[in-house]
């Protein structure tokens, strides 16, 4: 194809952080140009935002009805390619269906929906559709989190025992020092708006898929303790989780959003019966491997040691940091492949392509409600019930 694919975006406005990055790692390669958008519910604030973007007024629209149904209407060579769904959890699932039933392929935010039941519904237009859907589980583009996975696949890990997996963040913890009265202060806090959870919802999903994405195993069951530090708050905002996956591993996920002095902490450990990798993403150009036998090792993106998935998500050269940007990039620039492929007439590729899919988040959907539904039964152990 001899030009760029057409984006819209539903959500991602005037004062929205998430909406932006998502903007800069679709724009990083040149490949993808922002057309459209209803960049939020209040007409006015999309009106506004599509001016800060500078975009033809007559492609900012109130409502994302009226953006799916007018882009469809437009000719081939006009209309979008696909949209950017950036909006809170309970839009994914109606905004999504709205444009996969106009023909629209779509990448959407993590969670996939506000409940499973949402999750699992979405699953069947996509695949009624047979369009491209991504999921931006960020973290999976980073280049050595796939150097990890490239290890685990060729077998030099062994056997996997056991994976721990973290993602502490400190930034709640001025709410419990001043004892916040309890009013919900950002949406992720609203049970309506978010759904059953709010940490392991949030962050503790990026942990769960980190794992998933470097091991490719499968959540059996999970106990977990999930806690509610702030005062008057609906929804959790910490959790410790003991899993068992599929084949006898067993893992520990951990997620807090009151873990003082902690920044954006994820990191992991994965143990084999022959060696061992750690990678932490406030330090994310580094791979650390173990050995029982033999010098610990670090390996680092951008050297020509790495193997071909970490090299072709790589940008700069070794000595030159990439980062959070570029992993969202890498993310758009996989499914910018398979719908380049479509609308060649080449999709699916036999090999598949390298981003998270509707599967992958009915997956994380699963691990949510299983965890919140272990940890109100005193963290019985609770099966987990994905696809």
């Amino acid at each position: 194809m001899n030009r760029k694919l057409r984006m819209g975006m539903v959500g991602g406005g005037r004062g929205a952080f998430i909406g932006g990055v998502h903007r800069m790692a679709a724009n990083l390669d040149g490949k993808i140009e922002l057309v459209a958008g209803c960049f939020s519910s209040n007409p006015e604030k999309s009106k506004l935002s599509g001016e800060d973007l500078f975009l033809d007024p007559s492609r900012v629209y109130s409502s994302y009805e009226e953006m799916a149904k007018a882009e469809a209407a437009l000719p081939a060579d006009q209309r979008i390619d696909f949209v950017s769904i950036v909006t809170r959890n309970d839009l994914h699932y109606p905004v999504a269906k709205a444009f996969l039933e106009a023909g629209i392929h779509v990448i959407c935010e993590k969670p996939l929906a506000f409940s499973l039941a949402e999750g699992k519904e979405l699953k069947k237009v996509v695949d009624q559709s047979g369009l491209v859907f991504a999921l931006t589980h960020n973290y999976t583009g980073y280049p050595m989190v796939k150097e990890a996975r490239a290890m685990v696949k060729a077998g030099k890990l062994g056997r996997i025992l056991k994976i721990v997996a973290e993602y502490p963040q400190g930034y709640a913890i001025s709410s419990i020092k001043e004892q916040t009265d309890g009013a919900i202060s950002n949406w992720r806090m609203d049970p309506n708006v978010s759904g059953v959870s709010n940490c392991i919802g949030d962050i503790g999903s990026h942990a769960e898929n980190l794992v998933r994405y470097i091991t490719g195993l499968e959540l059996e069951h999970i106990a977990a303790d999930l806690n509610t530090f702030i005062p008057g708050r609906k929804l959790d905002d910490d959790g410790s989780m003991l899993v068992r996956y599929q084949g006898g591993a067993r893992g520990v996920l951990f997620a807090s959003q009151i873990s003082t002095g902690e920044e954006n902490n994820i990191n992991i450990r994965v143990y084999g019966t022959e060696a061992s990798i750690e990678w932490h993403q406030e330090h994310p150009n580094e791979l650390i491997v173990k050995f029982a036998d033999a010098p610990r090792q670090i390996w680092r993106r951008g050297n020509s040691y790495n193997g071909q998935e970490a090299s072709k998500n790589t940008r700069l050269p070794f000595g030159h940091p990439e980062a959070f940007i570029e992993a969202f990039a890498n993310v758009y620039l996989g499914a910018a492949e398979a719908i380049t492929d479509y609308i060649d007439g080449k999709y699916p590729r036999p090999e598949g392509y390298d981003f998270p899919t509707v599967n992958d988040g009915i997956e994380g959907m699963a691990f949510i409600e299983a965890a919140v539904a272990s940890s109100k039964a005193n963290a019985a152990w609770t099966q987990v019930h994905g696809t």
